[in-house]
């Protein structure tokens, strides 16, 4: 005499399992929680380091002022170098030096380029290795 539902049968079995979902649920809120309180770890290692003072330079280092004029005169720390052998022996004396002296070369504003790159092929193939192009902040014709 038992009651019967319809579309149900009298034989139905009760459900004899756990509803998972809200264990779930609680579990990944305790993970979370887990998560955000632990402390960053920080993969540091302390190191007592030597403190050196920085050496200053007692004078700033030597220049050597190239400059090259719109006609292909070039001139050696403001002297005329009357020609390309005399640059070449400037520059071997340069690129003989054990810590060289930096090169700027200065090239006027009309100067064609072949004879700025001849002056750099020459330093380049003598072994001048501080150079520099310097150009002219005026930009007006």
């Amino acid at each position: 005499m038992g009651m019967t539902m319809p579309g149900g049968s009298a034989d139905d079995d009760v459900m004899m399992d756990i509803n998972t979902t809200p264990l779930i649920d609680v579990m990944l809120v305790l993970l979370i929680m887990l998560i955000i309180t632990i402390p960053v770890q920080t993969h540091a290692v302390k190191l007592d380091l030597p403190v050196a003072a920085p050496q200053t330079p007692s004078q700033p280092p030597p220049v050597i002022e190239v400059g090259v004029d719109f006609d292909g005169t070039i001139t050696w720390n403001g002297e005329v170098v009357p020609d390309r052998s005399s640059l070449e022996d400037h520059l071997r004396e340069v690129a003989a030096m054990a810590d060289q002296t930096d090169v700027h070369i200065r090239p006027d504003r009309l100067t064609s380029y072949k004879f700025v790159a001849e002056v750099l092929a020459s330093a380049q193939r003598l072994g001048v290795t501080k150079i520099g192009l310097v150009g002219s902040e005026d930009s007006s014709p």
